[in-house]
């Protein structure tokens, strides 16, 4: 068995707009999805992977280390401008050349969408029917979205059985190539630390919430700020922690200021400090106007944070309210001060019941668990 897989080695071709970025030791890539590849060696002997070359000036891009992990950087293209779009356009050419020349080399194929060169793919595919090709939507499967992102809804609609659709949440679609598929953020170290964290977590004088994500309106951010204006502080204090970053963030800090609340903004963070933050809060906070399903949202729930969070795309099916978590519907800053009150309502024996529900249910956002399912339902390599 050990000299078939050296005549026949499985590798896989991932395409993708991630941000990617040449340094002196390496490439640097967007942090969890060099994490999610890595795991995927587990599964593959090799891994080609495109993305986009982005000079970012944050701590989420890591180095790329394993050698078997092999980087393709494409010229950047994107932006809301007209003059963006038409760059976008006459980038087409050269990404469907490097994209096809991988194609050809690969019988695993995997693209990310929505995205540019997730089109290209979706195209290719059309064509090369012996080759298996796996397609994620990263995005809402049923929230409005851009004539862009709608239009790749409908091409992944009509893709041959050689394409298989993974997508957030579970909506009873007829076509048996779309199907339901949690993305994976906790490795089984975080699921350790997460059992002892949850055992050991009590009430406190102290209340503390989490954020994480991108800091603007679309995440809900001035309506988390809104509802903190009129919550009662006189018996408890209170912590807010906000972990991200955005152009928005020197308003919100002012805004914050004026609030009789502890309120601290940390910026981006590693994986092990937004852990840490996880370990000392009692609940995470995302009134988001639209998501897929957010990994923070696993990623707190393995660490005891109860979820108080807004009720689009398929995020229900995970959350149901007043039962394991809070859904905030509508978006408004009087229904998110209502769920937090609601939070703070619960009796201990309540709190513990919710945390030890959700960190059983976290277990479905584990990289093995997600191997388990590429290999089984989307490429069926042991079929």
């Amino acid at each position: 068995m050990h000299s078939d897989l050296q005549r026949h080695p499985k590798k896989l071709l991932v395409v993708s707009d991630t941000a990617m970025q040449y340094t002196d030791n390496g490439v640097k890539a967007f942090g969890p999805v060099v994490k999610e590849l890595r795991y995927l060696l587990e599964e593959f002997d090799d891994i080609t992977w495109i993305g986009f070359e982005r000079i970012e000036k944050n701590n989420s891009l890591v180095l790329i280390k394993n050698k078997k992990i092999h980087p393709i950087l494409l010229d950047n293209a994107g932006g809301n401008t007209l003059k963006d779009k038409l760059n976008i356009l006459a980038a087409y050419p050269k990404m469907y050349r490097v994209i096809i020349n991988e194609v050809k080399k690969h019988q695993y194929i995997h693209s990310r969408a929505p995205s540019n060169p997730s089109v290209i793919v979706m195209f290719l595919s059309l064509f090369f029917i012996k080759k298996q090709f796996w397609h994620k939507y990263a995005g809402s499967w049923i929230d409005q979205a851009s004539f862009f992102y709608h239009l790749q809804r409908i091409i992944l609609k009509k893709l041959r059985h050689n394409s298989k659709i993974t997508i957030n949440g579970d909506y009873n679609i007829s076509n048996k190539n779309i199907i339901p598929f949690e993305n994976p953020c906790l490795d089984q170290n975080d699921r350790k630390l997460g059992r002892n964290v949850v055992a050991a977590k009590k009430l406190k004088k102290i209340v503390e919430f989490c954020f994480v994500g991108a800091l603007n309106n679309h995440k809900g951010v001035d309506k988390i700020l809104e509802a903190l204006k009129c919550l009662d502080s006189k018996d408890i204090k209170y912590i807010f922690h906000f972990v991200g970053d955005g152009p928005q963030r020197i308003d919100f800090e002012k805004t914050a200021k004026l609030l009789r609340l502890e309120i601290i903004f940390h910026g981006f963070l590693a994986k092990d400090a937004i852990s840490n933050i996880y370990s000392r809060c009692d609940f995470i906070i995302l009134p988001s106007k639209s998501e897929g399903f957010p990994k923070v949202i696993g990623e707190a729930m393995n660490f005891g944070c109860i979820p108080i969070v807004s009720d689009v795309s398929c995020i229900s099916q995970y959350i149901q309210d007043g039962i394991n978590g809070f859904l905030i519907k509508p978006i408004t800053s009087k229904e998110i001060l209502k769920k937090i009150n609601l939070a703070l309502n619960l009796t201990y024996s309540e709190r513990l019941k919710i945390k030890k529900y959700n960190f059983e249910l976290a277990d479905k956002f584990t990289y093995n668990y997600y191997n388990h399912r590429i290999i089984d339902e989307i490429f069926e390599i042991n079929k």
